[in-house]
């Protein structure tokens, strides 16, 4: 059996770490759920890069949208999956290691 410390490298995830996306994943962990709309304006990026950026998060699993008619216009709703959830928080435990207290 190896006592050997977790290297903090092993939560780290390079698909979440790109700020944008590592903004999108603290936004929604936060809210729950949140508008298309309403992170476009939070993180101050164009709709296309926004969309690109969660494009990303959802090919990985972490990120899941629905879409609603709200005001007579449909609007997608954006929220962490559980292991979306999971690999934020793990993510974040391995950034805290890597820079000590």
């Amino acid at each position: 059996m190896n006592s050997a410390p977790a290297d903090p490298m092993d939560d780290f995830d390079a698909t979440i770490h790109a700020p944008n996306r590592l903004r999108i994943c603290a936004l929604l962990d936060t809210a729950g759920e949140a508008e298309f709309g309403l992170v476009q304006r939070q993180l101050d990026v164009s709709a296309s890069v926004l969309s690109k950026h969660v494009t990303v998060l959802m090919e990985a699993g972490y990120v899941e949208q629905r879409k609603a008619v709200r005001d007579t216009r449909q609007r997608v709703w954006l929220r962490l999956t559980r292991d979306g959830r999971e690999a934020y928080r793990a993510h974040l435990a391995a950034l805290r290691a890597i820079v000590g207290p």
